[in-house]
Order: structure tokens, then C-alpha cells, then sequence
């Protein structure tokens, strides 16, 4: 089930920012310097793959005050719990096809939040079959791209004019997570379409797989938040309006 303070229906708050990917504790120092809440390492079959030991060295340097992101694929629970009794981190996000069923076995030994994954094409305006009881079962549903059988990592954008019935839907269940080709320019467009939760990047921060620039970094972040904020003050304008 879904954490007893997530918020539920559109989202007036400040969004969250997720730096995704990261390979280097320098890296990790730099999310944790722009405010993120969240940093991730991916721990399965990508360019940006980390191993236990990186992986360790990218959160001490993250630091406790943004949440730590262990990111996996299609590894057995067996695999994953092994994993993450090592890690500890403060979220799992499963990249894989997962199920309620998966996400509910993963309950018995991990007490962290989870996220679960759902895969839409860029021209997706409805959500795939299972995805409210994926979203009933998870502590938040990230929304990636997926092209050519992959998601995650594809650097294409969803079509956020398009989602905005199907994010409604899932706000009523759970937090939401938007992905899928992010970046400084266009971040700001995809909050005030949709008000998420997050918004998480990877490439879109990149000088290439897995090196991150700084610079294009906080350029994220200041989008991010500047849109953030225009949206929570249109959403209490309209709701004084209403009055």
C-alpha cells in the first residue's frame, strides 16, 4: 500500500527532483548541494551500472538528507533482497516487469518504499493494463518512456499534454514519478502539464552515459523549481476563485 502521507489528487506542492544514474561521488555531492530529494543508482543491465561498493560510496556521499535509490531489473526477489539488506536504501524502484504480487513479496523483508515502473510510449495517452492495481500495490508509480521494448534510459519524452486524465488516476492511489526525457528545457513544460511528485533525470543531465555535468544539473533543478512554484500559485489563485 501506499505511504499514509502521500498526497492525493492534483499536486499544488513543490516537486521533488531525483538525479538518476549517478556513477561518481562527485556527482552524488552535486544533487545533494542542489537540494534533491532523491539520488539513484541503477544496479542492473545499464550503461550508468553501479556495483555494491560504488553504489555505497554514491549515497554516503548523497549524504542522510536526500533519500537514497536503489534501482533494479529483472533480478529474482532473492537477488534483490541480498542486495538491498546491504544497501538499506530508502527506496526500491523496480525497473523490471513486476507485479502487485512481486511487490507485495518484497514487503517481507524490505521496510523501505517501492516504486514500480510503468513502461508507456511516447504517444501514450492511456495507462497500460494492470497499472491501477501496479499503483494500489506500490508507494509510487514512475512513469518512463518505453521505445523498442526498453525502459528507462531511452532519453524520449513522454507526451504530457496527452497523460494529464491518466496521471489524475493514479494521483488518487499513489505518488507519481514522471521520467522519460527530461532535461532543463523541458522540465518546466512537464510539471505545469502534469504536477508530479518527482521528476526524475538521467541523460538529460549527461555530457554522456553515466558523467553527469554540473552545470546542466542545476540548470535542471532551477527549471524544476521555478515551474514548481508557478503551478502552486496558479493552482491557489484558481482555488481562490472558486471560493
Amino acid at each position: 500500500m501506499s505511504d499514509s502521507g502521500s498526497p492525493r489528487g492534483p499536486n499544488a506542492g513543490p516537486v521533488l527532483i531525483k538525479f538518476c544514474g549517478l556513477t561518481t561521488s562527485e556527482d552524488a555531492r552535486q544533487a545533494a548541494a542542489l537540494g534533491a530529494g532523491y539520488a539513484g543508482v541503477i544496479l542492473t543491465q545499464s550503461p550508468r551500472k553501479v556495483d555494491i561498493q560504488e553504489a555505497q560510496a554514491i549515497f554516503a556521499a548523497a549524504g542522510p538528507d536526500v533519500a537514497h535509490v536503489a534501482v533494479f531489473g529483472e533480478q529474482s526477489p532473492d537477488k534483490i533482497a541480498t542486495m538491498a539488506n546491504i544497501l538499506v536504501p530508502d527506496v526500491i524502484q523496480l525497473h523490471g516487469s513486476s507485479s502487485p504480487t512481486d511487490i507485495d513479496d518484497i514487503r517481507r523483508w524490505f521496510a523501505g518504499r517501492i516504486w514500480a515502473v510503468i513502461g508507456l510510449g511516447p504517444g501514450a495517452s492511456t495507462l497500460p493494463p494492470g497499472a491501477e492495481e501496479l499503483a494500489r500495490a506500490a508507494d509510487g508509480v514512475l512513469l518512463d518512456s518505453r521505445v523498442d521494448g526498453r525502459t528507462g534510459g531511452t532519453g524520449v519524452r513522454l507526451g504530457w499534454e496527452r497523460l494529464g486524465a491518466a496521471v489524475t488516476v493514479l494521483r488518487e492511489i499513489t505518488s507519481v514519478i514522471l521520467a522519460g526525457g527530461l532535461d532543463a528545457g523541458n522540465v518546466g513544460e512537464a510539471v505545469r502539464a502534469l504536477g508530479p511528485d518527482v521528476v526524475d533525470v538521467s541523460s538529460g543531465v549527461e555530457r554522456s552515459p553515466g558523467k553527469k555535468d554540473h552545470g546542466r544539473m542545476q540548470a535542471f533543478a532551477e527549471a524544476a523549481r521555478s515551474a514548481s512554484i508557478k503551478r502552486g500559485r496558479a493552482a491557489s489563485s484558481s482555488s481562490l476563485e472558486t471560493e
